[in-house]
């Protein structure tokens, strides 16, 4: 059963609301991006800013397209209504969101987008329709997902098809832009992970990320019960299942943490056992690949890199080395103890036990101490000039190194005042 409907906006002179807030309203749930079908999108875009206390602005002259912003965040797109409104939803994506509602709440149902509605069923309009657009077969997968659907027969295979012929060449692959905006709307869903399977059955995650892939069927053994590429499903659900408001570029490092296992595998051939030594550099590589195939912000694509390729980083086994692991990824907390945490936690093979979890948590915890009981790191004792007076030496990478020196002796608490830091500058260079 649905919820009850929720209030509808005032409806635009000759306005048919469309698309997702038309199958939302459907299905009581409220939205806050809603399209509209208007004669006159300028002049109604205007009449609903009034309205509601809203701005209206121009989204694309040439097609006379207009947004209105309200507050909390609602957004209304405005435009053209088409000669025949249901000759436009029939070219819709699938039955469900092509789905009109009318002033008064009258509803226009061409495909039998209500039934399919009330059965939770995802059909298609045509597969003519979703082949004109390949990335409605991303939107399947998404759209599965988060509304809480099953694909129905016909159109699985129809996904299935398109994803076949995207691989083959024979239809376009959609802007990488398009199809990081349908991953993206997943990986935020609870059930991301499942989310990724669902990719991998349907043969898109194939098109989407193949280094995932090649995870498939590679054993670990050890800590490992899982291969390659299910582990990296299963981290990325033990990350949301603890920290459900992690931000994308997290949830990417988590599923692509042992993304360089496959490349980096080494099998002893007397004793059988596999070895995967650095798999975390080259991981960390992989990740900047596919997300900046993906065209995700450059900020992004390097703090989930710097997560992967930091991942295997030893947890302190006491205070001092806690406030050394702070000092040094300072940058990466707490990012990267959720990367750690939900790698630990998706590993249940033969060498994991109660007691080797018990002992991480402790890890984990020290570090915590030491970064509540050192928030941010302690300012410079000396400055720049006086460490190259102090020790005799010109601008140049001399000087970067004393700088570091020092700053991870403050932060260890090993020096505390000025004198203590020249003292403390003058015996490294001597030693180093």
């Amino acid at each position: 059963m649905f919820r009850r409907r929720p209030p509808l906006p005032p409806f635009p002179p000759g306005g048919v609301l469309v698309g997702g807030a038309a199958r939302d309203w459907l299905r009581g749930v409220a939205a806050k991006d809603f399209d509209w079908m208007v004669p006159d999108p300028a002049g109604a875009a205007h009449l609903l800013a009034g309205a509601l206390g809203g701005s209206a602005f121009e989204l694309d002259a040439a097609r006379g397209y207009w947004r209105v912003s309200a507050a909390g965040g609602v957004q209304h797109d405005l435009v053209p209504r088409p000669a025949d409104v249901e000759e436009d939803l029939r070219r819709r994506d699938f039955t469900v969101n092509a789905l009109g509602v009318l002033p008064g709440g009258r509803v226009l149902d061409v495909v039998g987008g209500q039934a399919d509605l009330r059965a939770r069923r995802l059909r298609m309009v045509s597969r003519g329709n979703l082949r004109a657009d390949p990335l409605r077969a991303w939107r399947a997968a998404r759209f599965e997902l988060t509304l809480g659907f099953r694909l129905e027969d016909g159109t699985e295979a129809a996904v299935r098809e398109v994803a076949s012929d995207l691989a083959a060449g024979r239809l376009p692959v959609p802007a990488w832009e398009r199809v990081r905006d349908e991953v993206h709307a997943l990986l935020r869903s609870m059930d991301a992970a499942r989310g990724v399977r669902r990719l991998e059955e349907l043969g898109l995650l194939a098109l989407t990320v193949p280094e995932l892939r090649e995870g498939q069927g590679v054993v670990q053994g050890g800590f490992h019960h899982l291969d390659v590429f299910a582990h990296g499903v299963e981290a990325l659900h033990q990350l949301i299942g603890r920290f459900p408001d992690a931000p994308v570029p997290l949830r990417w490092a988590a599923l692509l943490h042992d993304v360089g296992k496959p490349r980096t595998l080494m099998r002893d051939e007397l004793t059988g056992r596999t070895s995967f030594h650095g798999h975390d550099r080259v991981g960390a590589a992989i990740t900047a690949q596919v997300l900046t195939r993906l065209k995700l912000p450059g900020e992004d694509v390097r703090h989930a890199s710097a997560l992967v390729g930091a991942h295997m980083v030893p947890l302190p086994a006491t205070e001092r080395e806690a406030r050394r692991f702070v000092h040094r990824r300072r940058a990466l907390l707490t990012d990267l103890l959720a990367v750690m945490l939900a790698d630990r936690e998706a590993a249940r093979g033969p060498l994991s036990s109660e007691a080797s979890r018990r002992a991480y948590a402790r890890g984990i915890e020290r570090v915590l101490a030491a970064l509540e009981e050192q928030p941010s790191a302690p300012p410079p004792l000396l400055r720049g000039e006086e460490i190259m007076a102090l020790l005799g030496v010109p601008p140049g990478p001399r000087v970067g190194e004393a700088t570091r020196a020092l700053a991870e002796a403050t932060a260890l608490g090993e020096v505390g005042t000025p004198g203590e830091a020249r003292a403390f500058l003058l015996a490294w260079a001597a030693a180093n």
